[in-house]
């Protein structure tokens, strides 16, 4: 996904020159307080702008159109927010970092093969319900065609990215060598085929759907296993 090329960050300072703005230094100030009622105004806006992305499309949509849907203009919405890009950053930083982690600890763990890669898809899949939809927004992101305030934020989730591929080819390198896994073709083709799979979900998967993320986990698993695990650990899952 492509930004659009006008932007709706807070207002410059006045002069043109590099200090933070009036409103940018009152909402630093509240960011580094523990004020419960700034924090809870802020979360409902960082909801009601995952609503406005996935309606409009991230890069059509603006902080008119968030301050819009929480009832308020975008002057007050400043205040608690830089732009549209802090709100996506913000919470897909945290939540695609421990995946991230998680799968790094699936991997580490005991288990065949096929057993942790059914717990790492569908930990994975629950996050995309439970992160909904800041997740899919970032799956649309290009992440080599940013703004140039982004590109170090790209940069870290491209690495990001990496680590959790490396994880999952681990593991199936790990299924092929202890023969619970076929050999199919380069662990990271695999691994690709894998997360891609689940990250096709943000084409259609919505929670208003009422279909359960751990239904659609355990579907995935057993179509894409069924196609990687080797005879005798079928055999073996069979008899369990």
């Amino acid at each position: 996904m492509t930004h659009a090329t006008t932007t709706q960050d807070e207002p410059a300072a006045q002069g043109g020159g590099k200090k933070q703005s009036g409103i940018g230094q009152r909402r630093s100030n509240a960011l580094s307080q523990s004020n419960t009622a700034y924090a809870t105004r802020r979360a409902e806006i960082i909801e009601a702008a995952a609503a406005v992305f996935i309606e409009r499309g991230f890069s059509r949509t603006t902080l008119s159109d968030v301050a819009e849907a929480v009832g308020t203009d975008r002057a007050t919405l400043y205040y608690y927010v830089k732009s549209k890009e802090e709100l996506l950053d913000e919470v897909v930083t945290r939540v695609v970092v421990a995946n991230t982690e998680a799968a790094e600890q699936i991997r580490d763990s005991e288990g065949s093969a096929p057993e942790r890669l059914r717990r790492l898809m569908t930990d994975l899949m629950l996050s995309f319900e439970k992160h909904y939809p800041f997740i899919y927004v970032y799956l649309q992101e290009n992440l080599a065609h940013v703004k140039e305030n982004r590109k170090g934020w790209a940069a870290e989730m491209r690495a990001v990215n990496r680590r959790y591929e490396k994880a999952i080819a681990s593991i199936i390198a790990q299924g092929i060598e202890e023969g619970t896994v076929r050999d199919l073709d380069d662990p990271m083709i695999m691994a690709y085929g894998l997360i891609g799979m689940l990250s096709w979900t943000n084409r259609w998967f919505s929670p208003k759907l009422g279909i359960p993320a751990s239904s659609i986990a355990y579907t995935y698993v057993e179509m894409l296993l069924s196609g990687m695990v080797a005879s005798d650990e079928k055999s073996t899952a069979e008899r369990t």
